[in-house]
């Protein structure tokens, strides 16, 4: 049986994300007699799966449903339509993102070369007799 810190320091994870998988079902410790967590050997290798599922972008509640899957070793249907799902989300994600970037390229262009058509204060009376002395 491991401690958490060896789980942590093998899995190259921090002990609180392990108690955050424990809280989300994700990883199962024993108590000792002085009350602290172990972990069975095993233990690294599920953190790290745990940790490229969510490098993959994947929640807790997500890796939760295939999880099992992945201990029998048997992919169901729904297993690949969830997989597939995360995959549309993300993409639509990133889809939102590149949109926001343009957006904002958009903003810092107008930024650098402000026209009257962008800028009111480009449009004051004011503004060309300032420019013109």
């Amino acid at each position: 049986m491991l401690r958490i810190g060896d789980i942590a320091n093998q899995a190259g994870v921090s002990t609180r994300s392990l108690r955050y998988y424990e809280e989300k079902g994700l990883l199962a410790s024993e108590r000792s007699s002085t009350g602290q967590r172990t972990y069975s050997e095993s233990a690294v290798e599920r953190v790290q799966l745990i940790q490229q599922f969510f490098t993959a972008g994947l929640p807790s509640r997500t890796i939760l449903q295939l999880l099992p899957c992945v201990e029998s070793g048997l992919a169901t249907d729904e297993v690949f339509e969830v997989l597939e799902a995360e995959r549309d989300r993300i993409t639509a994600a990133m889809a939102d993102l590149s949109a926001a970037r343009d957006a904002l390229d958009r903003m810092i262009d107008i930024a650098r070369h402000p026209t009257p058509e962008h800028c009111p204060a480009l449009r004051e009376p004011g503004y060309a007799h300032a420019q013109a002395g």
